[in-house]
């Protein structure tokens, strides 16, 4: 598996004196080192020129490409791409018992094998309960989103609706691998009746996808649509080039028959199984456990829509959930000199959520001056 840290550069305090902060891509197949590194908040952009908003004015950084086969993580032997959540987060323990042991620095409280103080999670337009975007209330979260900014009409509410419900049975049966085919018809008929909306925000149009690839990894044909829409995205040619270019020849340590996201296809196929499952029962065991959550998501994300999350966190059956529902949330500027509300938040004990306003999936990419000022709010830096 492979890792890049990054030390707080804040001019005013030392690197020990901040957090650090692992930044994970999702995909599954997406890169972290590349995409969330050179695309969101690392030191420098995709051009290799300094980012203004990067993370690391208030947190040190570790990227890490995960599950294996993302990135520049690659296995050598197709039995050891992860096919569940229980083997991501396996590999992951190993990597994190491996980091601290030669990190020193970063070690504080001792948790059984890991020592390290952990302090919270953030969930950033997450996929934590999927079949929420096709269950809200029995009404399909992504058709009354689009139909409220004026991207589909009322034939077209009729067929995502139709579809969404074949979802949902599927789901409810355990039949997930169906529910993950059913799950990417239902994007073919959003984009077709919405002309190609971009998944990632509803603002732009998606790029038209390659023709189908006749490799061995592509003999699921409902399986490359949702790769192409859902990963290769994260792995566009000029990051692409950049990474399996000047970043590949710096590293020194690449093998020579292993490329930058060459596997991305394997880990998203690998995985299909499984991320159609719900994990809402993972935040509630954190949140009971005291540990700080925070969720935030883009206004304009269609994959991830807001209207969605808000569902989900209503099913949760933490105690303090009431007097989390009966907070008004309160406005946020990025800019103090600014009158512009740039986010919204509620926060209750160990529970935050954040609305981030013109934004999208990637919110940092969107609107960094925000995402810094939130990473600053939940790390108590303002």
């Amino acid at each position: 598996m492979f890792w890049w840290l990054y030390y707080a550069t804040n001019p005013c305090k030392n690197f020990s004196e901040l957090p650090l902060v692992m930044w994970l891509q999702g995909g599954p197949g997406g890169s972290s080192t590349g995409f969330g590194n050179f695309e969101e908040i690392g030191p420098l952009d995709s051009d290799l020129k300094p980012r203004n908003t990067t993370w690391l004015q208030a947190a040190s950084l570790l990227f890490v490409d995960n599950p294996v086969g993302s990135g520049f993580s690659y296995v050598n032997q197709s039995g050891a791409y992860a096919k569940d959540l229980a083997t991501v987060s396996s590999d992951m323990m190993v990597l994190l018992k491996t980091f601290f042991d030669c990190h020193k620095e970063f070690q504080a409280i001792q948790q059984g094998t890991i020592k390290c103080n952990f302090a919270g999670v953030a969930l950033g337009d997450s996929w934590i309960s999927p079949i929420v975007w096709f269950s809200l209330d029995s009404v399909l979260s992504w058709g009354p989103y689009l139909y409220s900014m004026s991207l589909l009409d009322d034939s077209g509410l009729a067929e995502v609706f139709e579809v969404a419900e074949q979802v949902l049975d599927a789901v409810n049966k355990g039949l997930y691998k169906e529910a993950t085919q059913l799950w990417g018809k239902a994007e073919t008929v959003i984009e077709k009746n919405t002309d190609g909306v971009n998944f990632y925000n509803i603002l732009t149009k998606s790029t038209p996808l390659p023709a189908m690839e006749s490799s061995l990894e592509f003999t699921q044909n409902h399986l490359v649509r949702l790769c192409e829409r859902h990963v290769r995205h994260l792995h566009g040619d000029s990051l692409s080039q950049l990474m399996n270019g000047p970043i590949r020849k710096k590293l020194k340590i690449i093998p020579e028959d292993y490329s930058w996201g060459g596997q991305a296809t394997s880990v998203f196929v690998n995985m299909e199984k499984d991320f159609m499952k719900p994990v809402i029962s993972i935040v509630d065991e954190l949140l009971n456990a005291g540990v700080n959550v925070t969720v935030y998501n883009g206004q304009l994300d269609l994959i991830v829509d807001t209207m969605g999350q808000e569902a989900w966190l209503r099913k949760l059956k933490w105690p303090e959930l009431p007097e989390f529902n009966k907070l008004k949330w309160k406005a946020l500027y990025s800019n103090p000199e600014s009158s512009e509300t740039s986010a919204f938040v509620k926060s209750h004990k160990n529970l935050a959520f954040y609305w981030i306003l013109r934004a999208g999936h990637m919110v940092p990419s969107d609107q960094g001056d925000m995402a810094l000022k939130m990473l600053r709010l939940v790390t108590q830096q303002e």
